[in-house]
Formats: C-alpha cells, sequence, structure tokens
C-alpha cells in the first residue's frame, strides 16, 4: 500500500514538474526581457558595423524600431515622432485646406470612405470604394495612412493630382484637384438646403454630412420644422457620411429612442476603456413614427453608430448597401520626449453586440446601385454640379433616378397608408367594454 502511495506521488511530481518547465519555457518565450536583448544587440551591431552607422543616432534607430512595431498591428495605429505629433495638435486646433477625402486602410489599400460634400474631391467625382494608388505621381503603396493625410493636405488654393483605381469598373482614373478649406454644413434637405419640405405623402427627409459638433442641434430643428408641417414618416440619409464625433452619434440616436437605451458600447483589453453610452435624452421626439435610414459603402464610424443601433433596436429600417466597417478607437498617449502613440484600443459594439469593425452593417433591405447612380445622385447635391455639365448631360443627371431613396419613400408611404387604413382593435374593445356595461 505505501510502495504503492509513493509510486503515485512520484508520477505526479514528474508530471508536475515536466508542465511547470512547459509553462516556464512558454512563458520565457513571450517574456520582454530576452526580446530586448536580441534589440540592444541588433542595435548596437548597426551602430558599429553599418556602413553609414556614423550618420544614424540611437533615437533615430528607436524611432524606426517603433514605427515599424507599431505598423504591424493595424492601419489605425502609429508612432508619432514629436514632429508628426504637434502637427496633429495643430489639426485638432483650427481649419486646414485639404480634398475633403476621408481616407482609411482597407485590404492594405489607401480607400476612400467618402468624399466630402461641396469639397474638390466631391465636385471632382471621386467616389467612396475608390483606391488611390498614386499622389502626384507617387504610388502610395508603401506610405502610412498619416503620411497619405499629410500628402493631400496643404496650403488652400495649391494643386495635386490623384490617381484612383475603382474596382467596381476595374478602371484607373487621375484627377487634378485644388486644396480648399473644407466648411460645410452637416445637415441639409433633399434639395442640398435647410429648408426641409415635406413629400406630398408628408415623408420627411433629411441628410446628416458628418457628425460635427452641431449635428445634433442642426437635426432638431429640422425634426421640429418638419413635426410642424405634420411628418408622418422619415428618411434619415446617412450616405456618403464618414462619421465624426461619438458623443454626436450617441446624441442623435437618443432623438429616436426612450431614455435608459443602450446605443453604443466600447470593448478593449484594458477594462478603463470598456464603457456603454446610453440615450439620455426626453424619449423618442418621433413617437414610433416609420423611420428608413439609408446607408452605403461611404457611410463609416459615428454613422455606422447610427445605423446599427436603431436597427438593432428595430427603431429604423435600413436600406441601401454594406458600410464601410471603420468602428475602432484611437487612443493618443504623449511620451516624455515628446513623440506620441496612437494605439488602437478598443472597439465599438451594437446593443445586440455586433461588432462593427471589418464588418460594417448589413441592411435590412439590400438596394445596391452603380457607378453612374452614385455618381449622378452626388453631383445632384453638389453646388454647382449640376452647372458644371454640359446642357444633354445636365438634363439627365436631372432626371436620373436614386434607387434607394425611391424605395425607402414608397416604403414608407406603403406603411403610412396601412397604418391609417389599419382597425384601432384597443378602441373598439374599449367601445364594446361600454357596452357590455351598460345592458
Amino acid at each position: 500500500m505505501y510502495g504503492f502511495l509513493a509510486l503515485a506521488l512520484s508520477v505526479n511530481l514528474v508530471i508536475g514538474t515536466r508542465i511547470f518547465l512547459a509553462s516556464a519555457q512558454a512563458a520565457e518565450k513571450d517574456s520582454a526581457y530576452p526580446s530586448l536583448d536580441v534589440f540592444t544587440y541588433v542595435m548596437e551591431k548597426v551602430r558599429k558595423d553599418y556602413v553609414d552607422g556614423q550618420k544614424v543616432t540611437y533615437q533615430d534607430l528607436v524611432y524606426g524600431a517603433l514605427k515599424g512595431m507599431i505598423s504591424t498591428l493595424d492601419p489605425h495605429s502609429e508612432f508619432m515622432e514629436p514632429e508628426k505629433y504637434k502637427e496633429l495638435q495643430n489639426d485638432t486646433q483650427g481649419a486646414f485646406g485639404g480634398l475633403g477625402i476621408v481616407v482609411s486602410m482597407k485590404d492594405n489599400f489607401v480607400t476612400v470612405v467618402a468624399p466630402m460634400d461641396d469639397s474638390p474631391g466631391f465636385k471632382a467625382g471621386v467616389l467612396s470604394g475608390d483606391r488611390i494608388i498614386r499622389i502626384d505621381g507617387k504610388s502610395t503603396e508603401k506610405m502610412s495612412l498619416p503620411d497619405v493625410v499629410k500628402t493631400l493636405r496643404g496650403e488652400p488654393g495649391t494643386e495635386i493630382r490623384i490617381t484612383v483605381f475603382r474596382p467596381s469598373s476595374s478602371q484607373v482614373q487621375e484627377f487634378a484637384l485644388t486644396r480648399s478649406v473644407i466648411n460645410i454644413d452637416m445637415v441639409k434637405d433633399i434639395n442640398g438646403k435647410k429648408e426641409f419640405p415635406l413629400s406630398e405623402n408628408k415623408i420627411g427627409y433629411v441628410r446628416l454630412v458628418q457628425f460635427g459638433e452641431k449635428t445634433s442641434d442642426d437635426l432638431e430643428t429640422a425634426l421640429r420644422t418638419l413635426r410642424k408641417e405634420g411628418m408622418q414618416a422619415l428618411v434619415l440619409d446617412l450616405r456618403w457620411n464618414p462619421g465624426g464625433l461619438l458623443d454626436q452619434a450617441v446624441d442623435v440616436c437618443e432623438k429616436f429612442l426612450p431614455h435608459g437605451q443602450l446605443v453604443v458600447t466600447t470593448e478593449g483589453r484594458n477594462a478603463a476603456q470598456n464603457s456603454s453610452r446610453y440615450a439620455n435624452g426626453h424619449g423618442d421626439e418621433l413617437k414610433g413614427m416609420p423611420i428608413v435610414v439609408l446607408a452605403n459603402l461611404g457611410s463609416a464610424s459615428a454613422s455606422e453608430i447610427v445605423t446599427g443601433c436603431l436597427q438593432d433596436v428595430k427603431r429604423a429600417l435600413v436600406l441601401g448597401e454594406k458600410t464601410f466597417g471603420k468602428g475602432s478607437v484611437q487612443s493618443i498617449l504623449p511620451l516624455q520626449d515628446g513623440s506620441a502613440l496612437r494605439l488602437t484600443t478598443a472597439k465599438y459594439y451594437t446593443p445586440s453586440h455586433k461588432v462593427i469593425h471589418e464588418e460594417g452593417i448589413t441592411p435590412d433591405i439590400l438596394v445596391p446601385m452603380t457607378d453612374e447612380e452614385d455618381r449622378d445622385v452626388q453631383l445632384r447635391r453638389s453646388p454647382g454640379g449640376l452647372e458644371s455639365l454640359s446642357e444633354p448631360e445636365r438634363d439627365r443627371v436631372t432626371h436620373a433616378h436614386d434607387p434607394q431613396l425611391e424605395r425607402a419613400l414608397d416604403l414608407l408611404k406603403a406603411i403610412t397608408v396601412f397604418t391609417e387604413r389599419a382597425p384601432a382593435p384597443d378602441r373598439r374593445v374599449a367601445k364594446g367594454d361600454k357596452v357590455a356595461a351598460a345592458k
């Protein structure tokens, strides 16, 4: 008996030792210290034996290593040297010259998320999904996303040429553009103005161009105007809306949701990055009025948060095409030497916990549009767009169809007609109860 017990203990000791050693070896492989030894050895070897080593400082090597390390994580993370970090700070404090093209990395290509309304890129005909392959003749293949953005920006009035590849048609096009200061209205009506007329079927239309500081307030004004006119249903157009401020996305959602409704969550590895945002308004301002949200490939970031939320809680039908899929959170972490780290620290999730990043929002009703239909719609929206065309082309674009908007209006018309004709069972039951009581 004692011999058997000793044997069992010996076996357990051997197994436990092997497990411990395997765990220790695995931990050692992922330990920072052996890797730092390798890094230090390589850095010293470069300083000593590299043919032009006298031109390279330790800071150059460390910064280069950091750039390479962070660039392998995802297209949105970046190590910024002090000069680049100062540029970022300046950009957030004032206006800058640009093309009005929101870009992101998609499938390792610099891809246009959406051209901003009334911008040089918009007026020239740059479309969502276009891949920028050259800037002023220089390939973008090895350029980081921040470098692309920096190159596209510049003094208003200066010229730049971009070459794009359009995947849907396999065409390569070159655009000669002039940079300008980008100033746009965030909320517009169907005519690109701020008058907000109703359709003959009492259906309202509001287009959110981007989520800027006043988007929610401007939307409130538009909804107030439409309600006074007797609106019975609403089209909320988020097509080609590249996003913007998270707070504004939440504020827009809460106009259509009950108080306390979950709008979006952010989740990361660090618990400090986890948060939940709720509707804190006075409740649904439209009192359950039917809503159709229009979305497409140009709908990204904050517009995807709104689209995903209203779809998830069944407050609106989403019609159009799958959205872009930009749903990650970047935190700016300043470092002691004046440099900074832009690091992806969390992702956005809809109320039902669907991830937005790289997935996008799939519409309830899929209504695709061709490149030509996209172009015609954007030309009609652009101030001076029609005037830039020849007379025959202008007439064609003026009368061109917008299949997604037309489908949304037909759908809402059917819903409102059905609602008007539907019986009111609650009222009949109440009346019947009174009759029974009288008897």
